[in-house]
């Protein structure tokens, strides 16, 4: 790949190699130059940012807006949903940002997500009870998968029978099959009907659960007829369409983020087996080795779509105002410039400061728990087949492609 940073939106990089041998590509273009233009999934071009102090000054600038009011017009397309299902926190700036983040960061506290530990283990020890007398699986459909849409679903409340919609309906979303053009707008008007109806019904009847703390806090805080326009500044309110958006976005990214999560960090311990006996012999290191899975692949390669405000400069290159602005995580968590030998996987190197979780006020508000159901999983999976292998050729896996997740369409094994 060469560096056509300052080129201009009429010589973007092509993606392809980014799809197919990313942390090769994004090497490639770490040493011709910190900042490149490439075409985007939506055929727009966009500022692609590869080196990892660019990567995390930029996460932290607030000249950096996720607000899609602040794109060019005519210019970046994005992702079309409606109102209900858009007014979430990916794409919010602060005073929006901090008030409704602060309300739903209760629900991740170290408390809260220490009290789902049992409850993970038991779900994780029950998938893998019915995978054992098989003798192999697919471990995404059967396990990574099955493992955090059962714990986001008993978090937010949702009832058993509608949790296997709810996986074709994200699949359509996060990868969506070229040769069915409406599938991803039926996913998400059936996603916006599932989610009303949802809403309704626990208003109706509260239970013990995330989703009907979130409707009492918006109907509690006197949901009157300026309540819907927003919230006063420093108020705790939430309007109907960020209610509904953030039930949207908490089960959509517990699923994803978690399922790659685990299933690249078990194909990364298969392909690491004097690592894979490490952790089994010391299952305590497990925690740091989830933070090494993190860096090394982590499940989300790029940082959430960003506008300058204003023209601004990053690794030198000027970017104009309202133009896409792409942080690539993947590529900063292996700049040598940061990590020693960052394509070895090395759990016991200094980790501090990796970026798969974000930096700045837009940190991963699920980090913790994405992180027990990590270890939980990978300690129950490694203690109950500790003869795991794959269970075919390793070149016949294949990653979904897609620049905004990282992770494996199937992972047959054996034991």
């Amino acid at each position: 790949m060469q560096n056509t940073a300052g080129t201009g939106p009429d010589a973007p990089i092509d993606v392809t190699p980014l799809l197919d041998d990313p942390y090769t590509a994004y090497a490639a273009l770490r040493q011709a130059g910190p900042v490149h233009r490439i075409t985007g999934a939506d055929g727009q071009p966009a500022w692609l940012v590869t080196r990892y102090d660019d990567v995390r000054r930029a996460l932290a600038d607030p000249r950096l807006s996720l607000d899609k009011r602040h794109a060019t017009p005519g210019g970046y397309r994005g992702f079309s949903l409606p109102p209900a299902l858009d007014a979430n926190l990916l794409n919010m700036d602060p005073p929006d940002h901090t008030r409704v983040r602060r309300l739903v960061v209760k629900a991740f506290t170290p408390g809260r997500v220490n009290a789902l530990r049992e409850p993970v283990r038991r779900v994780a020890d029950e998938l893998l009870d019915a995978m054992a007398e098989r003798g192999r699986a697919d471990l995404i459909a059967d396990y990574a998968g099955p493992l955090p849409i059962t714990v986001i679903c008993d978090l937010l409340g949702i009832p058993q029978d509608d949790r296997r919609d709810f996986l074709s309906w994200s699949d359509a979303l996060i990868t969506p099959d070229p040769s069915r053009p409406g599938q991803m707008k039926e996913a998400i008007g059936s996603m916006l009907e599932f989610y009303t109806g949802l809403i309704a019904a626990k208003r109706a009847q509260p239970g013990d659960d995330l989703l009907s703390d979130l409707i009492a806090v918006r109907d509690d805080a006197g949901a009157d007829e300026g309540a819907d326009e927003g919230a006063d500044e420093g108020g705790d309110r939430l309007s109907e369409d960020e209610l509904t958006s953030l039930a949207f976005l908490i089960l959509l990214a517990g699923y994803e983020n978690t399922v790659h999560l685990i299933g690249n960090a078990v194909l990364t311990l298969l392909d690491h087996p004097e690592q894979l006996r490490q952790l089994q012999r010391n299952p305590a290191e497990l925690p740091a080795a989830v933070e090494e899975f993190l860096r090394y692949d982590g499940p989300a390669p790029l940082a959430i779509r960003r506008f300058p405000k204003e023209d601004l400069e990053i690794g030198g290159v000027r970017i104009p105002a309202g133009e896409s602005v792409l942080l690539s995580i993947a590529s900063a968590n292996r700049d040598p410039g940061r990590f020693l030998e960052p394509d070895t996987m090395d759990p016991g190197r200094d980790l501090s400061g990796h970026l798969a979780m974000g930096h700045g006020i837009h940190y991963c508000l699920g980090a913790p728990l994405a992180r027990m159901e990590a270890v939980t999983a990978l300690d129950a999976l490694l203690a109950r087949f500790p003869e795991l292998r794959l269970d075919v050729p390793r070149g016949a896996l294949r990653h979904r492609r897609a620049l905004r997740a990282r992770g494996l369409i199937s992972l047959p094994v054996a034991w």
